[in-house]
This record gives C-alpha cells, sequence and structure tokens, in this order.
C-alpha cells in the first residue's frame, strides 16, 4: 500500500506507475481515491468544528442553568443536540469514507524501482548473469520422475488414493536428500547471522491482507472452513506478521531471520497440476529467508539475498542464472523482485527454483510495522528470498547431478547430512 500523499501531491506519478504495470484499469481508482480523500478532510474539519463548538455550548449551559435562564439553556441545549446528531452522521460517513479508500488503496501496485525493465509479462523478463556453465552430459537426462522411481524414492499413485493429484510420498534417500538440502539451506543461512524460527503455518485474514494481494491470495491460498484462518503459501507470510502492530527499536535493526515450513498452495492458472511429475504441487517444502530493515538499507540487502541463494545451489553443483522481473510480471506489492533459475540439462533451459523480493513499505503499512529512533517513527522495508524450495530444487539436484549409471553423486556440502554418502545407487 503506497503513501496517500503521493495521490495527494503527485497523482499523475502514481498513474504513470500503474501504466507500467499495464493496470490502466486501475487507474480510475486514483481519481477516486482523491475525491474520497478530499471528502474525508472535509469532514474530518466539520466534525471537529462541531466537537468544540459543542464543548463551548455545554459550558454555557452550566452557566446559563446557574443564573436560571431556562429557556436560554434549554435553546442552546436543542442545538447541542442537533450538534451531536450531526457528528454521529459525520463519524458513520467518515468510518465508511476510511473503509472504502483503504480497500482502493489495497489495489494500487506500490511504486517499482527505477531500475526495473518495463515489459507486459513474464516473456519479457531480463537475464542478468549467469553462474557455473550450463553443460548438456553426453548421456540422456532421464526424467526426474524416472530418476526416483530407480532408486524407490517417489510414490505418486498411493499419494493419489490418499489426497489426490498435486500430492506425493518421497522414500528412502529421496526423503532424506530432500531434508538434506532443506537442512543445509538453513545451516548456510544460520552461518550467516540469520536466526532460525519455524514459524505457525496458519495465519488470520487480517495478516493475509497484510503480506499479499486479494488476487494472489484467491489463487494461492486456503481457508480453514468455520475459522478465520488460512494455510501459509509461503513461510514469509507469518513471519512478516510477527511484526505486526509494532514498533521497533531502530538499534534492532535489521532483523534477519530464516524460516523452514510446509507450503500449500491451490496452484490455480494456466499451467495446472502434474500427474506424474514433482514440478507443480499442492504442497512442498521451503526453507525462507526474510529482512527487515531501514528504507536506507533495502536495497543492499536485496543484493546479499539473491546472492545467498546462489551461492547455496552453486555449492550443490547446480548452474543457475538470475532473471530480472520486468514490470508487468511484478505482484502488486513488490518494487524489485528477481527470479534465480536452475540449469535443466534434460530441458537444456532454466526453469525457476527461488525468488527476491523488495516490497518496499508496502507490507509494513498494511501491518503497521515501524521502528522508533532520534527523528521519530517511519515504515521499515521487508524483504524475502527463497534458500531452498523443495521439490523444485530436488529436480533441478537430480537432473545435474545424475550419472550415465543412474547412480546420484552427492556434493560434499550434502553429505554430512546424508550419513557421509557420496552417491546414492539405483535399485532399479
Amino acid at each position: 500500500m503506497i503513501d496517500i500523499n503521493l495521490i495527494r501531491t503527485n497523482k499523475e506519478f502514481v498513474k504513470e506507475n500503474i501504466r507500467k504495470k499495464f493496470q490502466d484499469e486501475k487507474l480510475v481508482l486514483v481519481d477516486e481515491i482523491e475525491s474520497m480523500d478530499k471528502r474525508l478532510r472535509a469532514v474530518k474539519q466539520e466534525r471537529d468544528e462541531l466537537r468544540a463548538q459543542r464543548n463551548t455550548l455545554s459550558s454555557k449551559i452550566g452557566m446559563l442553568m446557574k443564573e436560571k435562564k431556562l429557556e436560554e439553556a434549554n435553546q442552546i441545549k436543542e442545538q447541542v443536540r442537533k450538534n451531536n446528531d450531526r457528528i454521529s452522521e459525520l463519524e458513520k460517513e467518515e468510518e465508511e469514507l476510511n473503509a472504502k479508500i483503504r480497500k482502493d488503496m489495497l489495489v494500487i501496485p506500490n511504486i517499482i524501482d527505477k531500475s526495473v525493465p518495463i515489459g507486459k509479462d513474464d516473456s519479457q523478463n531480463v537475464e542478468l548473469e549467469r553462474f557455473g556453465e550450463p553443460k548438456v552430459p553426453d548421456f540422456e537426462v532421464p526424467y526426474h520422475a524416472d530418476i526416483l522411481e530407480r532408486i524407490d524414492g517417489l510414490d505418486k499413485d498411493s499419494a493419489g488414493r490418499t489426497s489426490g493429484t498435486g500430492f506425493y510420498y518421497l522414500m528412502g534417500d529421496a526423503a532424506r536428500l530432500h531434508e538434506a538440502m532443506i537442512a543445509y539451506g538453513r545451516d548456510y543461512m544460520i552461518d550467516h547471522g540469520f536466526t532460525f524460527c519455524i514459524p505457525p503455518f496458519m495465519i488470520r485474514s487480517d495478516v493475509v491482507d497484510g503480506v499479499m494481494s486479494f488476487a494472489e491470495m484467491e489463487a494461492m491460498m486456503y481457508k480453514i472452513e468455520g475459522e478465520d484462518l488460512y494455510l501459509i503459501g509461503t513461510s514469509e507470510h507469518s513471519m512478516i506478521g510477527k511484526f505486526k502492530g509494532q514498533i521497533i527499536p531502530e538499534s534492532s535493526l535489521p532483523i534477519t531471520m530464516t524460516s523452514y515450513s510446509p507450503c500449500f498452495r491451490k496452484e490455480i492458472g494456466a499451467h495446472g497440476l502434474e500427474e506424474r511429475g514433482l514440478y507443480r504441487l499442492h504442497q512442498f517444502e521451503k526453507e525462507e529467508m526474510i529482512v527487515i530493515c531501514k528504507p536506507e538499507d533495502s536495497m543492499k540487502w536485496y543484493d546479499k539475498m539473491w546472492k545467498f541463494a546462489v551461492d547455496i545451489f552453486r555449492n550443490m553443483n547446480i548452474p543457475v542464472r538470475t532473471l530480472e522481473c520486468c514490470s508487468g510480471d511484478l505482484a502488486d506489492l513488490k518494487v524489485k523482485s528477481c527470479d534465480v533459475e536452475a540449469w535443466s540439462p534434460r530441458q537444456k533451459k532454466y526453469f525457476e527454483v527461488g525468488s527476491c523480493s523488495n516490497l518496499g513499505d508496502a507490507q509494513a503499512r498494511r501491518l503497521g510495522i515501524r521502528a522508533k529512533g532520534e527523528k521519530g517513527t517511519y515504515f521499515l522495508h521487508t524483504l524475502n528470498n527463497t534458500v531452498v524450495a523443495s521439490p523444485r530444487a530436488l529436480i533441478a539436484f537430480l537432473e545435474n547431478n545424475v550419472q550415465a549409471d543412474g547412480s546420484i553423486l552427492i556434493p560434499k556440502v550434502l553429505q554430512p547430512y546424508m550419513g557421509g554418502k557420496e552417491k546414492i545407487l539405483p535399485k532399479k
């Protein structure tokens, strides 16, 4: 949510930002908000004037009653009654205007950073940098489900019987490898000064409203029937929500945390769910990182965070690249975002395994997360980035570490989490 002062002082700037995000249907909202805001300020002024007048008249009534001027006192009482009725009307209108303005303000996209490339959708995202050579081996790399089946590591048929499409059982060494990658990501972040946290896996609707747009919520989140609770689609939502309504001492900044959670998603959209593979699922597990910092520090942290993810994947022998998200591909709350994509030697292309985002003060404004320093209180900036999300990361690992004989090499960073194993041998 942007600062309403931007609409008051430079609404054309706000409109131009909307155009850059190819959301012209929202342009009319800027004028509507400006109009409602003017009316709201007029309502508040009239209400305050009437309250002041009521206080003056109430004092006068007391004096007149002492002087036994009952008729004059009753006339003033009638005026006070009319004032009270009008104040009630104004308070009701004020409440309605505040609700309407907030509803529309939540739809206005955040101001994107000037470095963001302008483009309509993800087809116009821009490659930034490659890390590691994207090799294609001299043997045919099997589909990841086939690699897993050869080590008795995947059972989607049973998951279909228990839960339906979009779920899976990982078994044996595959399950252990999945957990090893997440544990390595966790320990890497701890070693880089992040505090480890296991957050709640359900959050209330006011937190959902604070961390994401309504459109994202509808497409992603499962609601718990009969309760004001949603299953998290990613742990940064409950991690950022942890600081809802808090005024954080400036001396405590930055807050850097890494969190583990299962994630649950509807996966509504054009891509659909996979019957056989593990690309799109209703359930997965993830290690995440979040930073809450001063506004002037957020871009520095943004660059640090995506580099952490690149380093983690490179340490697992996975070539990656970074892809700058264009304006039309940015979610409404984001100022700037880049995807980390892993190389798929089977498909001979890159695919997304994580995303790093700077949301400016949008979430902080929605949730009331502020800092207090020498110059007073101010809204903080929030950032998030994927550390390791599996099975997506597992797919990238398998394709880049499988050998011609079906064995899977385990890099040194994961061997301590695999009981010292250097490779997984096929059983089929």
